[in-house]
């Protein structure tokens, strides 16, 4: 035992740990740095070419988040590489084996392979994109990311959902043109129509700042439904995608309004003919 200590360098075993250790933190070093420059670069191509190619700001985003998570994937393998020589592990005896490994489990990967050709679709006809506001797999939301593997969902209440793109087989994108605001309008059976129907008319030409939004009407379109008590008016517009509910809300505000002011008109001139 004593011999064997004896025959033990210790300096140089120490000395080939600190060297190692520092091979180390060089190489995350490099790896942290180069994906830093890697991204910024991308970020400022990608700036580039949505002016001078005309590319949509969404298109533009999801190319850009796809090419850098592609950069990660690359630099990552880079690393384990270069960790692997320093261990001295043979990196085409290490990809070989990988090869062997993928081999034997790439039965059980099918589901894998259909995300990444569902999610190459996706992207190859500009299907969906992030900022696009879509129905997926049952799922409302925005876009907040396509991959080549999974798309993730930002939902209306906040919920993140992260959807495997083989799960994607209808895609409802409610985006690309404009949107339908819709408004009913319930008054009471004894009212007379045409006076209504003007007043509320008269209401939705004055919606503030969010005209703006407003493509085309508003428009009321007439009776709608009947109840032996209640008659309902329908309102639609056309606004720009995801403004449809901001003009929804500011139409029933306006026709509220001018119906409060109506009765306070009618109530005033009811009490000077009293007079």
């Amino acid at each position: 035992m004593s011999n064997w200590l004896n025959e033990l360098n210790v300096g140089a075993l120490l000395e080939s740990g600190i060297l190692l250790i520092g091979q180390l933190v060089l190489a995350f070093i490099a790896f942290y740095v180069a994906r830093a420059i890697g991204r910024k670069v991308i970020t400022q191509t990608f700036a580039k070419m949505k002016d001078q190619r005309n590319i949509s700001a969404g298109r533009s985003h999801t190319l850009e988040k796809l090419t850098k998570n592609i950069l990660s994937y690359v630099l990552g393998f880079i690393l384990v590489t270069f960790i692997a020589e320093m261990f001295g592990l043979s990196p085409g005896a290490l990809i070989a084996g990988a090869g062997v490994v993928g081999l034997a489990i790439g039965f059980g990967a099918q589901g894998l392979v259909s995300d990444v050709v569902t999610g190459f679709f996706l992207l190859l006809e500009k299907q969906v994109d992030v900022g696009d506001y879509v129905t997926i797999a049952g799922l409302d939301g925005v876009v907040e990311e396509v991959g080549l593997r999974t798309t993730q969902v930002r939902g209306f209440d906040g919920t993140l959902s992260f959807i495997p793109n083989r799960n994607i087989t209808d895609v409802h994108n409610h985006s690309r043109g404009n949107m339908r605001a819709l408004v009913d309008v319930s008054v009471p059976f004894e009212d007379d129509m045409d006076t209504t129907i003007k007043l509320i008319q008269e209401a939705c030409h004055d919606l503030g700042e969010v005209k703006e939004f407003i493509k085309e009407g508003p428009d009321v379109l007439g009776v709608e439904d009947l109840t032996s008590s209640l008659v309902t008016i329908r309102v639609i517009a056309k606004t720009e995608n995801m403004h449809q509910w901001t003009v929804e809300r500011r139409i029933r505000q306006a026709i509220k309004q001018a119906m409060e002011k109506k009765g306070q008109l009618d109530e005033a001139e009811s009490t000077n003919d009293e007079e």
